[in-house]
C-alpha cells in the first residue's frame, strides 16, 4: 500500500492515490490536473521517506473533480439579560479532487 503526506491549500492530507478528497476551493478549472509539489511523508511497500520539510523529488498529481459549498455551519450568539442575539452561516467553499498518482521529478 502506497500513501503519502502532502500539504495542499494550507492543510495536511493523508493520501492514497485513487481516492477523492475535498479542500479549500483552488483555482482551476473541473478537469484540469495540477501538482501537489509540498510531499512531507511516502510510505511505498517497504520504503519510507520522512522530508525535512518536504521532499524535493516527489509529487502528486491529482485531478480536479468539481467545485461545490460544504455543509452549512450555524453561528449563533447570545448575550444574556441584554437582548441581543445574532444568528449568522456560513457554507465554505470545496474542491473535489482525485489523486491519481505520486511520482518522482525527472
Amino acid at each position: 500500500m502506497i500513501y503519502a503526506i502532502i500539504e495542499a491549500s494550507g492543510r495536511q492530507l493523508w493520501v492514497t492515490p485513487g481516492k477523492f478528497y475535498d479542500i479549500n476551493k483552488i483555482s482551476a478549472q473541473p478537469g484540469d490536473y495540477i501538482q501537489f509539489q509540498r510531499v512531507l511523508f511516502l510510505k511505498n511497500k517497504e520504503k519510507v521517506l520522512i522530508g525535512y520539510p518536504h521532499i524535493t523529488n516527489l509529487y502528486a498529481k491529482a485531478k480536479v473533480l468539481r467545485h461545490f459549498q460544504g455543509r452549512k455551519v450555524t453561528v449563533f450568539k447570545m448575550k444574556p439579560k441584554k437582548n441581543m442575539y445574532t444568528k449568522n452561516g456560513h457554507r465554505q467553499k470545496l474542491s473535489r479532487i482525485l489523486i491519481e498518482s505520486i511520482q518522482e521529478t525527472r
